[in-house]
């Protein structure tokens, strides 16, 4: 189907208009990939696009204000926030919506997303999240389980050449727990870890902590070796466990995705903002940007603490995939065949064959030829004498 560049209706940047056949390609992926997490018990959950600003930005939800849309809404005065990632509503749902619900809860959920801004990777600004959330599982069997579960689901679309890159936001400040720097440099060396500039991080951090931080650049890649070389570092007993708790998942992974790629990147932050444990971002080969992110969170607040929410009740973790990174790499689903049925055709012929999978179109014109306006339509058969027949090469 060909479709003209807009005149007069342009968008802003980061929106884009999804046509056939790519929106029911999108929709397709969708629900298998919602199926597939029904399947594993997760259930899914469908928050509103917008909610009051103090809640949606409120505890973790902070970190994701600058991508955040605002709007006053009319009736009550309040400043409303559009979400900008689905996390933050399924938290919020699990601890005010179902509190008494047995643990661990297992929701999931598909939905469309804004951001303030897009990125180099990804300058979308509107696109669609499909995710799973497992809430009060502090277990590395729970980490374990929902990565491999976002492999699961990347598989099932037909997407090969996966790899999942682990790591650890709260590392680096275990290892600089005891150095005193200020917030500002914090900032700054958060930056050079990002950028991987090993002489800034050394001056930044000073001679023991450098160190170590070096240490842990050096150990990226893949995640055998690399924690092979972790283990013989000496970090301070939280830096310790931490690494001991990832050991253990990727041996679990290892156990369940015995032919999946798995790297490590002990340093890595961005796009880990809420996140505390241990996270992941999820790769396909020859694919621009990440296909999905996930990882270890607090899911309560500290109201419901006040409350009596322990630690364990808590702890969550989850994945979340980008559906518009993730129909880059997926096949196209096989376009169905389009039948052509002329105008007077018998009804129970037409429903017989869309009960047999056929795409029907309907002719609206008594007075054109069934053939060439098959053609014309798109269509590669037409109903002719109460079956589907291949349309001639001529339309005729």
């Amino acid at each position: 189907m060909a479709y003209e560049a807009s005149h007069g209706a342009l968008l802003p940047a980061g929106f884009h208009d999804l046509l056939p056949p790519d929106a029911a390609h999108e929709a397709l992926a969708v629900e298998a990939v919602v199926a597939l997490l029904g399947r594993h018990g997760y259930e899914r959950v469908k928050p509103p696009l917008v909610e009051f600003e103090d809640t949606l930005l409120s505890g973790f939800g902070a970190a994701l204000a600058p991508e955040t849309f605002r709007v006053l809404d009319p009736i009550s005065q309040h400043m409303m926030a559009v979400r900008a990632d689905m996390t933050l509503q399924i938290a919020r749902i699990a601890r005010s919506r179902l509190p008494r619900a047995p643990r661990p809860l297992r929701l999931c959920y598909a939905g469309q997303v804004l951001r303030v801004r897009g990125s180099q990777l990804r300058p979308e600004r509107q696109f669609a999240q499909v995710g799973a959330e497992l809430i009060g599982a502090p277990q590395a069997a729970g980490d374990a389980e929902v990565a491999c579960l976002a492999v699961e689901a990347l598989a099932a679309l037909g997407i090969r050449g996966l790899s999942l890159d682990l790591t650890v936001p709260a590392l680096v400040g275990a290892v600089l727990a005891d150095t005193g720097l200020s917030e500002p440099a914090m900032t700054a060396l958060r930056a050079a870890l990002d950028r991987k500039d090993s002489e800034e991080v050394s001056a930044l951090a000073g001679p023991g902590a450098g160190a170590t931080l070096l240490a842990l650049m050096a150990a990226t890649g893949p995640a055998g070796e690399a924690l092979k070389q972790a283990r013989d570092m000496a970090l301070s007993s939280d830096a310790a466990v931490m690494l001991a708790r990832l050991d253990e998942v990727v041996a679990r992974i290892a156990a369940r995705q015995p032919d999946l790629v798995v790297t490590v990147d002990l340093v890595e932050h961005r796009g880990f903002e809420y996140h505390r444990g241990i996270s992941f971002t999820l790769f396909g080969r020859g694919v621009r940007g990440e296909l999905g992110r996930g990882g270890r969170y607090a899911a309560g607040s500290e109201s419901f603490a006040a409350e009596g929410e322990g630690e364990t009740e808590a702890a969550a973790t989850g994945f979340t995939l980008y559906m518009d990174s993730v129909l880059r790499a997926t096949p196209p689903p096989r376009r169905p065949h389009r039948l052509f049925v002329p105008f007077g055709a018998p009804d129970e012929a037409a429903a017989a064959a869309r009960r047999d999978g056929w795409v029907t179109l309907a002719g609206l014109d008594p007075d054109v030829e069934p053939g060439a306006e098959a053609v014309r339509l798109g269509c590669d058969y037409v109903l002719l004498d109460g079956r589907p027949q291949p349309v001639p090469a001529s339309g005729g």
